[in-house]
Protein backbone atom coordinates (compact mmCIF):
# COMPACT_ATOMS: atom_id res chain seq x y z
CA UNK A 1 0.00 0.00 0.00
CA UNK A 2 1.05 3.31 -0.68
CA UNK A 3 3.09 4.87 2.06
CA UNK A 4 1.66 8.65 1.08
CA UNK A 5 -1.11 10.05 3.13
CA UNK A 6 -3.31 9.85 0.09
CA UNK A 7 -3.79 7.05 -2.78
CA UNK A 8 -1.09 6.09 -5.00
CA UNK A 9 0.37 8.92 -7.51
CA UNK A 10 0.10 7.08 -10.93
CA UNK A 11 3.26 9.83 -12.25
CA UNK A 12 6.20 9.31 -14.33
CA UNK A 13 8.09 7.62 -11.23
CA UNK A 14 5.47 5.23 -10.55
CA UNK A 15 5.35 4.03 -14.27
CA UNK A 16 9.53 3.68 -14.68
CA UNK A 17 9.45 1.53 -11.24
CA UNK A 18 6.50 -0.20 -12.28
CA UNK A 19 8.44 -1.63 -15.68
CA UNK A 20 11.33 -2.87 -13.24
CA UNK A 21 8.97 -4.68 -11.09
CA UNK A 22 6.48 -6.06 -13.84
CA UNK A 23 10.51 -7.70 -15.00
CA UNK A 24 12.20 -8.36 -11.42
CA UNK A 25 8.96 -9.95 -9.55
CA UNK A 26 6.67 -13.11 -9.44
CA UNK A 27 3.00 -12.65 -9.42
CA UNK A 28 0.08 -14.28 -8.51
CA UNK A 29 -2.07 -12.84 -11.27
CA UNK A 30 -1.11 -10.94 -14.63
CA UNK A 31 -4.52 -8.57 -15.52
CA UNK A 32 -4.48 -7.95 -19.43
CA UNK A 33 -6.74 -4.89 -19.76
CA UNK A 34 -7.26 -1.59 -18.46
CA UNK A 35 -11.20 -0.81 -18.88
CA UNK A 36 -13.09 -1.51 -15.84
CA UNK A 37 -13.33 -4.97 -15.52
CA UNK A 38 -9.78 -5.17 -15.70
CA UNK A 39 -9.30 -2.72 -13.14
CA UNK A 40 -11.62 -4.39 -10.91
CA UNK A 41 -10.20 -7.78 -11.39
CA UNK A 42 -7.08 -5.91 -10.58
CA UNK A 43 -8.86 -3.92 -7.37
CA UNK A 44 -10.28 -7.45 -6.84
CA UNK A 45 -7.53 -9.89 -6.21
CA UNK A 46 -5.17 -7.20 -4.71
CA UNK A 47 -7.57 -6.91 -1.67
CA UNK A 48 -7.77 -10.49 -1.72
CA UNK A 49 -4.00 -10.81 -0.48
CA UNK A 50 -2.52 -11.31 -3.99
CA UNK A 51 0.35 -10.04 -5.52
CA UNK A 52 -1.50 -8.26 -9.17
CA UNK A 53 -0.31 -6.95 -12.03
CA UNK A 54 -2.80 -4.84 -14.63
CA UNK A 55 -1.18 -3.60 -18.09
CA UNK A 56 -3.05 -1.57 -20.69
CA UNK A 57 -1.84 -0.77 -23.81
CA UNK A 58 -3.78 2.17 -24.41
CA UNK A 59 -5.02 4.03 -21.35
CA UNK A 60 -7.83 3.57 -18.62
CA UNK A 61 -10.94 3.29 -20.52
CA UNK A 62 -9.62 4.06 -23.72
CA UNK A 63 -12.01 1.73 -25.40
CA UNK A 64 -15.62 0.80 -24.13
CA UNK A 65 -15.45 1.99 -20.71
CA UNK A 66 -15.01 5.40 -21.73
CA UNK A 67 -17.60 5.32 -24.41
CA UNK A 68 -21.17 4.37 -22.63
CA UNK A 69 -24.26 6.07 -21.53
CA UNK A 70 -22.76 7.52 -18.44
CA UNK A 71 -25.20 5.65 -16.64
CA UNK A 72 -24.73 3.22 -13.49
CA UNK A 73 -27.97 1.86 -14.43
CA UNK A 74 -30.41 -0.58 -13.05
CA UNK A 75 -31.60 -2.74 -16.55
CA UNK A 76 -35.11 -1.62 -16.57
CA UNK A 77 -35.33 -2.39 -20.21
CA UNK A 78 -34.24 -5.63 -19.60
CA UNK A 79 -37.08 -6.75 -17.72
CA UNK A 80 -38.99 -7.11 -20.67
CA UNK A 81 -36.41 -9.72 -21.87
CA UNK A 82 -37.50 -11.33 -18.58
CA UNK A 83 -33.48 -11.20 -17.96
CA UNK A 84 -34.63 -10.89 -13.60
CA UNK A 85 -31.60 -11.89 -12.50
CA UNK A 86 -29.53 -9.48 -14.32
CA UNK A 87 -31.60 -6.81 -13.28
CA UNK A 88 -31.81 -7.44 -9.62
CA UNK A 89 -27.80 -7.69 -9.62
CA UNK A 90 -27.13 -4.24 -11.21
CA UNK A 91 -29.54 -2.72 -9.38
CA UNK A 92 -27.73 -3.98 -6.52
CA UNK A 93 -24.31 -2.69 -7.75
CA UNK A 94 -25.82 0.33 -8.68
CA UNK A 95 -26.94 0.80 -4.18
CA UNK A 96 -23.24 -0.14 -3.66
CA UNK A 97 -21.78 2.42 -6.07
CA UNK A 98 -24.28 5.12 -5.25
CA UNK A 99 -23.94 4.62 -1.25
CA UNK A 100 -20.75 2.89 -0.59
CA UNK A 101 -18.28 2.36 -3.06
CA UNK A 102 -17.98 5.54 -5.21
CA UNK A 103 -20.87 8.30 -3.94
CA UNK A 104 -18.72 10.82 -5.59
CA UNK A 105 -18.96 9.67 -8.51
CA UNK A 106 -22.12 7.82 -8.97
CA UNK A 107 -25.02 10.31 -8.79
CA UNK A 108 -28.99 10.06 -8.46
CA UNK A 109 -31.04 10.67 -11.70
CA UNK A 110 -34.76 11.93 -12.25
CA UNK A 111 -35.70 10.08 -15.58
CA UNK A 112 -38.94 10.84 -17.31
CA UNK A 113 -40.76 7.70 -19.26
CA UNK A 114 -42.96 9.60 -21.44
CA UNK A 115 -46.40 7.12 -22.06
CA UNK A 116 -47.68 7.48 -25.88
CA UNK A 117 -50.35 4.82 -25.65
CA UNK A 118 -53.49 5.71 -23.48
CA UNK A 119 -54.69 2.18 -22.43
CA UNK A 120 -52.30 -0.49 -22.27
CA UNK A 121 -49.02 1.56 -21.77
CA UNK A 122 -49.43 2.74 -18.43
CA UNK A 123 -50.55 -0.40 -16.27
CA UNK A 124 -47.69 -2.49 -18.53
CA UNK A 125 -44.88 -0.05 -17.72
CA UNK A 126 -46.27 1.10 -14.04
CA UNK A 127 -45.97 -3.24 -13.50
CA UNK A 128 -42.54 -2.89 -14.97
CA UNK A 129 -41.17 -0.41 -12.94
CA UNK A 130 -43.08 -1.19 -9.53
CA UNK A 131 -41.32 -4.47 -9.71
CA UNK A 132 -37.89 -2.72 -10.81
CA UNK A 133 -38.39 -0.89 -7.70
CA UNK A 134 -39.42 -4.33 -5.67
CA UNK A 135 -36.12 -5.51 -6.95
CA UNK A 136 -34.07 -2.26 -5.21
CA UNK A 137 -34.54 0.41 -7.53
CA UNK A 138 -36.00 2.42 -5.14
CA UNK A 139 -33.71 1.81 -1.69
CA UNK A 140 -31.98 4.55 -1.86
CA UNK A 141 -33.93 6.77 -4.43
CA UNK A 142 -37.76 7.99 -4.96
CA UNK A 143 -40.03 5.24 -5.91
CA UNK A 144 -41.72 5.84 -9.56
CA UNK A 145 -44.42 8.80 -9.96
CA UNK A 146 -47.25 8.37 -12.30
CA UNK A 147 -47.82 12.05 -13.91
CA UNK A 148 -50.46 13.47 -16.43
CA UNK A 149 -49.58 14.81 -19.26
CA UNK A 150 -49.69 18.41 -17.83
CA UNK A 151 -47.27 17.01 -15.48
CA UNK A 152 -44.88 15.19 -17.45
CA UNK A 153 -44.59 18.37 -20.18
CA UNK A 154 -43.69 20.72 -16.62
CA UNK A 155 -41.14 18.30 -15.84
CA UNK A 156 -39.89 18.71 -19.47
CA UNK A 157 -41.54 21.54 -21.50
CA UNK A 158 -39.16 20.58 -24.18
CA UNK A 159 -41.62 17.84 -25.75
CA UNK A 160 -43.81 18.22 -28.12
CA UNK A 161 -47.73 18.18 -26.74
CA UNK A 162 -49.00 15.18 -28.87
CA UNK A 163 -45.78 12.98 -28.40
CA UNK A 164 -46.65 11.83 -25.23
CA UNK A 165 -50.33 11.50 -23.11
CA UNK A 166 -48.38 11.18 -19.55
CA UNK A 167 -45.68 9.97 -18.19
CA UNK A 168 -43.84 7.82 -14.81
CA UNK A 169 -40.79 9.41 -13.21
CA UNK A 170 -38.47 6.98 -11.74
CA UNK A 171 -34.65 7.15 -10.81
CA UNK A 172 -31.19 5.93 -12.65
CA UNK A 173 -28.19 7.05 -11.61
CA UNK A 174 -25.16 8.99 -14.24
CA UNK A 175 -21.66 8.41 -13.43
CA UNK A 176 -18.05 9.67 -15.51
CA UNK A 177 -16.99 6.37 -16.77
CA UNK A 178 -14.18 6.61 -17.94
CA UNK A 179 -13.05 8.72 -14.11
CA UNK A 180 -14.55 5.96 -12.25
CA UNK A 181 -12.56 3.69 -14.14
CA UNK A 182 -9.28 4.91 -13.68
CA UNK A 183 -10.37 5.81 -10.10
CA UNK A 184 -10.73 1.82 -9.71
CA UNK A 185 -7.50 1.17 -10.95
CA UNK A 186 -5.62 3.79 -8.85
CA UNK A 187 -7.67 1.91 -6.14
CA UNK A 188 -5.58 -0.82 -7.00
CA UNK A 189 -2.67 0.42 -7.06
CA UNK A 190 -3.34 1.67 -3.59
CA UNK A 191 -3.36 -1.61 -2.25
CA UNK A 192 -0.68 -2.63 -4.05
CA UNK A 193 -1.26 -3.63 -7.66
CA UNK A 194 1.47 -3.05 -9.91
CA UNK A 195 -0.68 -1.12 -12.77
CA UNK A 196 0.89 -0.12 -16.22
CA UNK A 197 -0.45 1.70 -19.08
CA UNK A 198 1.22 1.87 -23.00
CA UNK A 199 1.98 -1.81 -22.02
CA UNK A 200 1.07 -3.76 -24.74
CA UNK A 201 0.48 -7.79 -24.85
CA UNK A 202 2.66 -9.32 -27.21
CA UNK A 203 2.69 -13.18 -26.64
CA UNK A 204 2.21 -15.66 -23.50
CA UNK A 205 4.60 -17.49 -21.20
CA UNK A 206 4.62 -21.48 -21.27
CA UNK A 207 5.82 -23.92 -18.82
CA UNK A 208 4.73 -27.18 -20.28
CA UNK A 209 0.85 -27.24 -21.05
CA UNK A 210 -0.24 -24.37 -19.44
CA UNK A 211 0.92 -20.18 -19.52
CA UNK A 212 2.89 -18.82 -16.86
CA UNK A 213 3.24 -14.91 -17.78
CA UNK A 214 2.99 -12.81 -20.64
CA UNK A 215 5.18 -11.13 -22.86
CA UNK A 216 5.27 -7.07 -23.38
CA UNK A 217 6.13 -4.33 -25.17
CA UNK A 218 6.36 -0.71 -23.76
CA UNK A 219 4.53 1.36 -25.96
CA UNK A 220 6.24 4.59 -25.94
CA UNK A 221 9.94 3.17 -26.56
CA UNK A 222 9.61 0.02 -27.64
CA UNK A 223 10.83 -2.23 -24.89
CA UNK A 224 10.18 -5.57 -24.20
CA UNK A 225 9.37 -7.82 -20.99
CA UNK A 226 8.74 -10.71 -19.33
CA UNK A 227 6.49 -11.12 -16.62
CA UNK A 228 5.80 -14.11 -14.92
CA UNK A 229 2.47 -15.40 -13.28
CA UNK A 230 0.63 -17.98 -11.76
CA UNK A 231 -2.79 -16.93 -13.90
CA UNK A 232 -3.05 -14.20 -16.78
CA UNK A 233 -6.68 -13.08 -16.78
CA UNK A 234 -7.84 -11.76 -20.12
CA UNK A 235 -10.14 -8.98 -19.28
CA UNK A 236 -9.78 -6.69 -23.10
CA UNK A 237 -13.94 -6.38 -23.86
CA UNK A 238 -13.90 -6.20 -27.73
CA UNK A 239 -10.43 -7.21 -28.24
CA UNK A 240 -10.69 -10.68 -26.45
CA UNK A 241 -10.79 -13.15 -29.86
CA UNK A 242 -7.35 -11.15 -30.52
CA UNK A 243 -5.83 -11.96 -27.29
CA UNK A 244 -6.74 -15.60 -27.13
CA UNK A 245 -5.56 -16.00 -30.56
CA UNK A 246 -2.23 -14.66 -29.51
CA UNK A 247 -2.41 -17.27 -26.28
CA UNK A 248 -2.88 -20.12 -29.36
CA UNK A 249 -5.32 -21.59 -27.05
CA UNK A 250 -9.02 -22.22 -28.58
CA UNK A 251 -11.12 -19.72 -26.87
CA UNK A 252 -14.57 -20.62 -24.65
CA UNK A 253 -16.51 -17.98 -26.20
CA UNK A 254 -16.78 -15.57 -28.86
CA UNK A 255 -17.37 -11.77 -28.51
CA UNK A 256 -19.08 -9.80 -31.31
CA UNK A 257 -18.65 -5.90 -31.07
CA UNK A 258 -21.62 -3.91 -31.98
CA UNK A 259 -21.42 -0.13 -32.03
CA UNK A 260 -23.30 2.15 -30.38
CA UNK A 261 -22.82 6.31 -30.72
CA UNK A 262 -24.26 9.60 -29.06
CA UNK A 263 -24.15 12.77 -29.81
CA UNK A 264 -23.84 15.68 -27.50
CA UNK A 265 -25.64 19.02 -27.57
CA UNK A 266 -25.80 22.18 -25.74
CA UNK A 267 -28.03 22.43 -22.66
CA UNK A 268 -30.78 25.13 -23.65
CA UNK A 269 -31.18 23.01 -26.46
CA UNK A 270 -33.67 20.70 -24.68
CA UNK A 271 -35.89 22.62 -21.83
CA UNK A 272 -36.37 19.79 -19.73
CA UNK A 273 -35.71 18.92 -15.57
CA UNK A 274 -35.10 15.16 -15.77
CA UNK A 275 -33.67 12.76 -18.16
CA UNK A 276 -35.97 11.24 -20.67
CA UNK A 277 -36.12 7.58 -22.09
CA UNK A 278 -37.50 7.38 -25.43
CA UNK A 279 -38.64 4.01 -27.06
CA UNK A 280 -37.45 2.63 -30.77
CA UNK A 281 -38.00 0.13 -33.24
CA UNK A 282 -34.93 -1.57 -31.85
CA UNK A 283 -34.39 -0.26 -28.71
CA UNK A 284 -34.23 2.94 -26.54
CA UNK A 285 -33.05 6.32 -26.86
CA UNK A 286 -31.33 7.98 -23.54
CA UNK A 287 -31.09 11.56 -22.95
CA UNK A 288 -29.34 12.69 -20.21
CA UNK A 289 -28.34 15.68 -18.03
CA UNK A 290 -24.48 16.08 -17.93
CA UNK A 291 -23.62 19.43 -17.04
CA UNK A 292 -23.81 21.96 -19.38
CA UNK A 293 -24.73 19.04 -21.87
CA UNK A 294 -27.05 16.63 -22.96
CA UNK A 295 -25.89 13.17 -24.01
CA UNK A 296 -28.66 11.62 -26.36
CA UNK A 297 -28.20 7.42 -27.74
CA UNK A 298 -27.09 5.24 -28.42
CA UNK A 299 -27.19 3.23 -31.70
CA UNK A 300 -26.59 -0.62 -31.77
CA UNK A 301 -25.27 -2.03 -35.05
CA UNK A 302 -22.70 -4.73 -36.04
CA UNK A 303 -19.12 -3.52 -36.32
CA UNK A 304 -16.46 -5.30 -38.13
CA UNK A 305 -13.73 -3.03 -38.50
CA UNK A 306 -10.75 -1.05 -36.59
CA UNK A 307 -11.73 -2.25 -32.67
CA UNK A 308 -9.65 0.67 -31.43
CA UNK A 309 -11.26 3.57 -32.89
CA UNK A 310 -15.15 2.82 -34.03
CA UNK A 311 -16.59 5.65 -36.15
CA UNK A 312 -19.68 7.17 -36.23
CA UNK A 313 -20.68 8.35 -39.21
CA UNK A 314 -23.29 10.76 -40.54
CA UNK A 315 -26.18 7.85 -41.05
CA UNK A 316 -25.70 7.17 -37.16
CA UNK A 317 -25.99 10.83 -36.34
CA UNK A 318 -29.10 11.28 -38.29
CA UNK A 319 -30.72 7.83 -37.05
CA UNK A 320 -30.12 9.74 -33.14
CA UNK A 321 -31.81 13.36 -34.53
CA UNK A 322 -34.34 11.68 -35.99
CA UNK A 323 -35.84 9.96 -33.26
CA UNK A 324 -35.54 12.69 -30.88
CA UNK A 325 -36.60 15.10 -32.93
CA UNK A 326 -39.76 13.10 -33.22
CA UNK A 327 -40.92 14.28 -29.82
CA UNK A 328 -39.19 17.76 -29.45
CA UNK A 329 -40.65 20.99 -29.69
CA UNK A 330 -37.71 22.43 -30.95
CA UNK A 331 -35.86 20.10 -33.54
CA UNK A 332 -32.28 19.54 -33.25
CA UNK A 333 -29.65 20.13 -35.97
CA UNK A 334 -26.03 18.96 -36.71
CA UNK A 335 -25.15 22.58 -35.86
CA UNK A 336 -26.13 22.01 -32.83
CA UNK A 337 -24.00 18.99 -31.75
CA UNK A 338 -20.81 19.99 -29.37
CA UNK A 339 -19.87 16.35 -29.58
CA UNK A 340 -20.00 12.68 -30.86
CA UNK A 341 -18.81 9.63 -29.93
CA UNK A 342 -18.91 6.07 -30.89
CA UNK A 343 -17.82 3.11 -28.29
CA UNK A 344 -17.95 -0.90 -28.89
CA UNK A 345 -20.19 -3.10 -26.55
CA UNK A 346 -18.22 -6.41 -25.81
CA UNK A 347 -21.14 -8.67 -26.36
CA UNK A 348 -20.91 -12.48 -26.32
CA UNK A 349 -21.79 -13.65 -30.14
CA UNK A 350 -24.21 -16.77 -30.56
CA UNK A 351 -27.43 -16.52 -29.77
CA UNK A 352 -28.96 -14.06 -32.62
CA UNK A 353 -28.07 -12.18 -35.73
CA UNK A 354 -29.56 -8.86 -34.26
CA UNK A 355 -26.62 -7.04 -31.87
CA UNK A 356 -29.92 -5.57 -29.72
CA UNK A 357 -30.52 -9.11 -29.30
CA UNK A 358 -27.46 -10.53 -28.40
CA UNK A 359 -26.86 -11.74 -24.40
CA UNK A 360 -25.64 -9.03 -22.07
CA UNK A 361 -24.60 -11.52 -19.39
CA UNK A 362 -21.47 -12.18 -18.66
CA UNK A 363 -18.81 -15.73 -18.91
CA UNK A 364 -15.79 -16.39 -17.76
CA UNK A 365 -13.80 -19.43 -18.69
CA UNK A 366 -10.75 -21.01 -17.72
CA UNK A 367 -9.48 -21.89 -21.51
CA UNK A 368 -6.23 -23.31 -20.30
CA UNK A 369 -3.95 -23.78 -17.53
CA UNK A 370 -3.32 -20.31 -16.31
CA UNK A 371 -5.02 -18.67 -18.32
CA UNK A 372 -8.93 -16.82 -17.66
CA UNK A 373 -10.99 -15.22 -19.79
CA UNK A 374 -14.42 -13.36 -19.29
CA UNK A 375 -16.16 -10.92 -21.25
CA UNK A 376 -19.74 -9.41 -21.91
CA UNK A 377 -21.93 -7.97 -19.59
CA UNK A 378 -22.83 -4.16 -18.20
CA UNK A 379 -20.72 -1.74 -16.97
CA UNK A 380 -23.16 -1.24 -14.18
CA UNK A 381 -22.23 -5.38 -12.53
CA UNK A 382 -18.38 -4.87 -13.55
CA UNK A 383 -17.43 -5.48 -9.91
CA UNK A 384 -19.04 -8.98 -9.91
CA UNK A 385 -17.44 -9.90 -12.99
CA UNK A 386 -14.10 -8.96 -11.55
CA UNK A 387 -15.31 -11.52 -8.33
CA UNK A 388 -16.02 -14.36 -10.97
CA UNK A 389 -12.70 -13.88 -12.86
CA UNK A 390 -10.49 -13.92 -9.99
CA UNK A 391 -12.64 -16.75 -8.27
CA UNK A 392 -11.66 -18.61 -11.26
CA UNK A 393 -8.04 -17.92 -11.43
CA UNK A 394 -7.65 -19.24 -8.13
CA UNK A 395 -7.75 -22.29 -9.29
CA UNK A 396 -4.32 -21.87 -10.86
CA UNK A 397 -2.68 -19.93 -7.94
CA UNK A 398 -0.99 -22.28 -5.35
CA UNK A 399 -2.01 -20.35 -2.05
CA UNK A 400 -5.17 -19.64 -0.66
CA UNK A 401 -6.81 -17.65 -1.81
CA UNK A 402 -9.28 -15.37 0.32
CA UNK A 403 -13.03 -14.62 -0.94
CA UNK A 404 -13.78 -11.27 -2.77
CA UNK A 405 -14.20 -8.08 -0.16
CA UNK A 406 -14.42 -5.46 -2.77
CA UNK A 407 -17.97 -4.77 -2.38
CA UNK A 408 -17.09 -3.12 1.39
CA UNK A 409 -13.73 -1.53 -0.18
CA UNK A 410 -15.04 2.33 -1.11
CA UNK A 411 -12.90 4.06 -4.28
CA UNK A 412 -10.34 6.50 -3.69
CA UNK A 413 -11.88 9.42 -2.90
CA UNK A 414 -15.40 8.03 -1.26
CA UNK A 415 -14.14 7.91 2.25
CA UNK A 416 -15.13 11.80 3.71
CA UNK A 417 -16.89 12.91 0.86
CA UNK A 418 -19.92 13.73 2.49
CA UNK A 419 -17.91 15.79 5.27
CA UNK A 420 -16.60 17.08 2.66
CA UNK A 421 -19.52 18.27 0.52
CA UNK A 422 -20.97 19.87 4.24
CA UNK A 423 -17.53 22.19 4.11
CA UNK A 424 -17.86 22.95 0.58
CA UNK A 425 -17.80 26.87 1.30
CA UNK A 426 -15.31 26.77 3.97
CA UNK A 427 -13.08 25.04 1.33
CA UNK A 428 -13.97 27.79 -1.43
CA UNK A 429 -12.66 30.20 1.38
CA UNK A 430 -9.85 28.30 1.66
CA UNK A 431 -8.19 27.98 -1.64
CA UNK A 432 -10.15 30.87 -3.53
CA UNK A 433 -12.33 29.72 -5.18
CA UNK A 434 -16.66 29.78 -5.75
CA UNK A 435 -18.76 27.37 -3.70
CA UNK A 436 -19.70 25.86 -7.02
CA UNK A 437 -16.59 25.28 -8.65
CA UNK A 438 -15.84 23.47 -5.20
CA UNK A 439 -19.06 20.92 -5.77
CA UNK A 440 -17.46 20.68 -9.18
CA UNK A 441 -13.99 19.57 -7.93
CA UNK A 442 -15.66 17.21 -5.54
CA UNK A 443 -17.30 15.36 -7.80
CA UNK A 444 -14.68 14.23 -9.81
CA UNK A 445 -12.14 13.94 -7.20
CA UNK A 446 -13.89 13.44 -3.70
CA UNK A 447 -11.61 13.95 -0.63
CA UNK A 448 -8.87 13.57 -3.11
CA UNK A 449 -9.44 17.32 -3.89
CA UNK A 450 -6.91 18.03 -1.42
CA UNK A 451 -4.20 16.52 -3.37
CA UNK A 452 -5.61 18.24 -6.54
CA UNK A 453 -5.33 21.60 -5.18
CA UNK A 454 -2.32 21.34 -3.15
CA UNK A 455 -0.44 21.11 -6.39
CA UNK A 456 -1.14 24.86 -6.87
CA UNK A 457 0.71 25.95 -3.95
CA UNK A 458 2.58 28.45 -5.14
CA UNK A 459 1.24 28.52 -8.50
CA UNK A 460 -1.74 30.50 -8.08
CA UNK A 461 -2.49 30.79 -11.89
CA UNK A 462 -2.60 26.56 -11.68
CA UNK A 463 -6.39 27.96 -9.52
CA UNK A 464 -7.76 29.55 -12.82
CA UNK A 465 -9.77 27.67 -15.45
CA UNK A 466 -8.18 26.67 -18.98
CA UNK A 467 -8.57 29.56 -21.46
CA UNK A 468 -10.99 27.57 -23.81
CA UNK A 469 -12.16 25.32 -21.31
CA UNK A 470 -13.50 26.95 -18.54
CA UNK A 471 -15.43 23.96 -16.65
CA UNK A 472 -11.61 22.69 -15.68
CA UNK A 473 -9.09 24.66 -14.24
CA UNK A 474 -5.48 24.26 -14.66
CA UNK A 475 -4.63 22.44 -12.08
CA UNK A 476 -6.50 19.18 -13.36
CA UNK A 477 -4.75 18.77 -16.21
CA UNK A 478 -1.37 18.57 -14.24
CA UNK A 479 -2.84 16.65 -11.78
CA UNK A 480 -4.12 14.22 -14.63
CA UNK A 481 -0.47 13.67 -15.48
CA UNK A 482 1.09 13.37 -12.22
CA UNK A 483 -1.17 11.32 -10.70
CA UNK A 484 -3.94 9.72 -12.95
CA UNK A 485 -1.47 7.86 -15.54
CA UNK A 486 -2.34 10.32 -18.24
CA UNK A 487 0.90 10.34 -20.99
CA UNK A 488 -0.46 12.43 -23.62
CA UNK A 489 -3.10 14.84 -24.53
CA UNK A 490 -5.59 12.44 -25.93
CA UNK A 491 -5.57 10.67 -22.47
CA UNK A 492 -6.35 14.48 -21.12
CA UNK A 493 -8.72 15.90 -23.09
CA UNK A 494 -11.60 12.85 -23.88
CA UNK A 495 -10.74 10.84 -20.90
CA UNK A 496 -9.74 12.72 -17.82
CA UNK A 497 -11.56 15.62 -18.74
CA UNK A 498 -13.90 15.35 -21.52
CA UNK A 499 -13.33 18.44 -23.00
CA UNK A 500 -13.34 16.59 -25.97
CA UNK A 501 -16.75 16.08 -26.38
CA UNK A 502 -17.84 18.99 -24.26
CA UNK A 503 -16.82 22.07 -26.34
CA UNK A 504 -17.38 22.28 -30.22
CA UNK A 505 -13.90 22.74 -30.99
CA UNK A 506 -13.44 19.50 -29.14
CA UNK A 507 -10.16 20.50 -27.28
CA UNK A 508 -8.23 21.53 -30.35
CA UNK A 509 -8.49 25.40 -29.20
CA UNK A 510 -6.74 24.35 -26.21
CA UNK A 511 -4.43 21.77 -26.87
CA UNK A 512 -1.70 23.83 -26.65
CA UNK A 513 -2.19 25.32 -23.31
CA UNK A 514 -2.90 21.79 -21.85
CA UNK A 515 0.24 20.67 -23.40
CA UNK A 516 2.67 22.99 -21.92
CA UNK A 517 0.92 22.53 -18.37
CA UNK A 518 2.06 19.46 -18.49
CA UNK A 519 5.20 19.03 -20.00
CA UNK A 520 6.81 19.67 -17.16
CA UNK A 521 5.25 16.76 -15.67
CA UNK A 522 6.01 14.09 -18.15
CA UNK A 523 9.34 15.85 -19.24
CA UNK A 524 8.44 16.60 -22.78
CA UNK A 525 10.32 19.16 -24.74
CA UNK A 526 9.68 21.65 -27.10
CA UNK A 527 9.30 18.91 -30.10
CA UNK A 528 7.72 16.67 -27.93
CA UNK A 529 4.81 19.44 -27.29
CA UNK A 530 4.45 20.17 -30.83
CA UNK A 531 3.82 16.50 -31.74
CA UNK A 532 1.64 15.74 -29.14
CA UNK A 533 -0.31 19.23 -30.57
CA UNK A 534 -0.34 17.90 -34.01
CA UNK A 535 -1.30 14.41 -33.42
CA UNK A 536 -4.32 15.24 -31.23
CA UNK A 537 -5.34 17.79 -34.01
CA UNK A 538 -5.20 15.19 -36.23
CA UNK A 539 -7.20 12.67 -34.66
CA UNK A 540 -10.04 15.28 -34.00
CA UNK A 541 -10.23 16.28 -37.90
CA UNK A 542 -10.29 12.62 -39.17
CA UNK A 543 -13.21 11.96 -36.58
CA UNK A 544 -15.22 15.20 -37.67
CA UNK A 545 -14.33 14.31 -41.13
CA UNK A 546 -16.04 10.83 -40.59
CA UNK A 547 -19.30 12.11 -39.08
CA UNK A 548 -19.54 13.07 -42.75
CA UNK A 549 -19.28 10.02 -43.91
CA UNK A 550 -22.12 7.83 -45.21
CA UNK A 551 -21.22 4.55 -43.84
CA UNK A 552 -18.31 2.22 -41.56
CA UNK A 553 -16.70 1.59 -44.47
CA UNK A 554 -15.66 4.93 -45.59
CA UNK A 555 -16.10 6.39 -41.50
CA UNK A 556 -13.45 3.50 -40.66
CA UNK A 557 -10.83 4.41 -43.72
CA UNK A 558 -10.98 8.33 -42.39
CA UNK A 559 -10.44 7.51 -38.82
CA UNK A 560 -7.80 5.13 -39.43
CA UNK A 561 -5.64 7.13 -40.90
CA UNK A 562 -5.05 9.63 -38.12
CA UNK A 563 -2.16 9.05 -36.15
CA UNK A 564 -1.79 7.24 -32.81
CA UNK A 565 0.12 8.78 -29.83
CA UNK A 566 1.44 5.68 -28.97
CA UNK A 567 4.00 5.41 -31.35
CA UNK A 568 5.14 1.68 -30.62
CA UNK A 569 1.80 0.48 -30.59
CA UNK A 570 1.50 -2.83 -32.38
CA UNK A 571 -2.33 -3.39 -34.15
CA UNK A 572 -3.29 -6.01 -34.34
CA UNK A 573 -0.73 -7.19 -31.35
CA UNK A 574 1.41 -9.38 -32.84
CA UNK A 575 4.15 -12.08 -30.98
CA UNK A 576 7.18 -10.55 -30.16
CA UNK A 577 8.88 -13.56 -32.01
CA UNK A 578 7.54 -11.89 -35.18
CA UNK A 579 8.47 -8.04 -34.41
CA UNK A 580 11.52 -6.95 -36.81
Amino acid sequence: MSSSPGVQFLGPVQRDAAWEKLQTEQFDVVVIGGGVVGAGAALDAATRGLKVALVEARDYASGTSSRSSKMFHGGLRYLEQLEFGLVREALRERELSLTTLAPHLVKPLKFLFPITHRVWERPYMAAGIFLYDRMGGAKSVPAQKHLTRAGALRMAPGLKRNSLTGGIQYYDTVVDDARHTMTVARTAAHYGAVVRTSTQVVGFLREADRVSGVRLRDCEDGRTAEVKAHVVINATGVWTDEIQALSRQRGRFRVRASKGVHIVVPRDRIVSDAAIILRTEKSVLFVIPWGSHWIIGTTDTDWNLDLAHPAATKADIDYILGHVNKVLVTALTHEDIDGVYAGLRPLLAGESDETSKLSREHAVARVAPGLVAIAGGKYTTYRVMAEDAVDLAADDIPARVAPSITEKVPLAGADGYYALVNQTVNLGQLYGLHPYRVKHLLDRYGSLIGEVLDLAEGKPELLQPITDAPAYLQVEVVYAAAAEGALHLDDILTRRTRIGIEYSHRGVNCAEQVAQLVARVLGWDADTVDREVKTYRARVEAEVQSQAQPDDLSADALRAAAPESRVELLEPPVSVSEIP
